[in-house]
């Protein structure tokens, strides 16, 4: 039974190699749902990845992200771009699902098949992103997408996650309530590619692109210097302008690649996806009834977690039971 699983997940995946959006459907939610047949979905897949612009857009909620990033599909879209949008989306501690808010203004790009838009629950991560948006990310990449947009919660420093995803970052904020000053303290500044102040037809625009552009001046001089650019997303104003600069930040990039910082990015992607397989390899062992007399001890109180979990590590032969993949017959 186990060999039917493994060639239906083949199968799988030679139907996501022809573009077929009903298997990457599929493998998206095999990654949400943390089967253990991910690790196998990106081996296969990585080695096609690195060919998408992948563009971060954050920022305070009531920013206008969604209508911004509706209006760059669009834009993406007249330039014959395959796109795909990952919303990640707070969720409920309880049913673990994602809200889907005002995501209904991107439903105009449904039915072209040159977009693909996910909402993704964070599922309690206090990253931002959830563990599987990196894949899913990676999956799109794969697929053929040329613009990959994630769109994250936009709550402060939870956001930071999303530097280690994106390519280019663009922090969204609004004239009203100081807002600058609260981009700034939440630390969205250090991520910044681009600053966009949408809405910028209301009062104090102006005033909070001084007050980024003064804070950009501050920054060490060197590299790239994030422009602070104004939008009316809803009014369709300020968006080829946008489209323009990340272009020229990718080609940015692609011309002065730095082997540190790439280097970097590969080391906290390795630690990310290792921790993230022992964790779960652990979960789905215990699940299943390994490490029965440790279990027992701490079930019933005797054995604090701290000294259970030394326990399991200091012994070898306790610690690769543990982690042993085994075969399941899941029909």
């Amino acid at each position: 039974m186990a060999e039917t699983s493994k060639d239906k997940l083949d199968q799988l995946l030679d139907r996501f190699e022809t573009a077929d959006k009903v298997a990457l459907a599929r493998l998206i939610t095999l990654i949400e749902n943390r089967a253990a047949e991910v690790s196998r979905v990106m081996e296969r897949v990585y080695a096609k990845t690195g060919h998408a612009h992948i563009v971060g857009v954050t920022g305070p909620p009531g920013a206008g992200k969604s209508t911004l990033i509706n209006r760059l599909i669009a834009k993406y879209r007249t330039l014959d771009k395959q796109v795909a949008v990952v919303a990640i989306d707070p969720s409920s501690p309880f049913s673990g699902g994602a809200v889907l808010g005002d995501r209904i203004r991107m439903t105009d790009h449904y039915k072209d098949s040159g977009v693909y838009i996910r909402s993704l629950s964070t599922r309690g991560s206090h990253g931002g992103l959830s563990r599987a948006a990196r894949e899913i990310v990676k999956l799109l990449d794969a697929f053929g997408h040329d613009v990959i947009i994630i769109e994250t919660v936009g709550v402060g420093q939870t956001e930071l996650a999303v530097m280690d995803v994106a390519h280019t970052t663009i922090v969204v904020t609004v004239p009203e309530g100081g807002d600058a000053i609260q981009v700034m303290k939440a630390g969205l500044n250090e991520i910044a590619d681009i600053f966009v102040v949408n809405k910028a037809d209301r009062e104090g625009a102006d005033r909070v692109k001084a007050e980024l552009e003064l804070n950009v001046h501050l920054r060490p001089t060197g590299g790239w210097r994030p422009p602070v650019l104004l939008t009316q997303a809803a009014h369709d104003k300020g968006l080829d302008e946008l489209v323009a600069t990340l272009a020229q930040h990718f080609d940015y990039l692609r011309s002065h690649p730095d082997p540190a910082v790439e280097s970097e990015r590969r080391t906290r992607e390795f630690l990310d996806v290792l921790a993230g397989q022992l964790e779960e390899r652990a979960i789905r062992s215990l699940a299943d009834g390994g490490a029965k007399e440790v279990m027992k001890e701490v079930r019933a109180g005797h054995l604090n977690p701290y000294s259970a979990a030394r326990q399991l590590i200091e012994n070898r032969e306790a610690i690769a039971e543990l982690l042993r993949e085994r075969s399941q017959a899941r029909g």
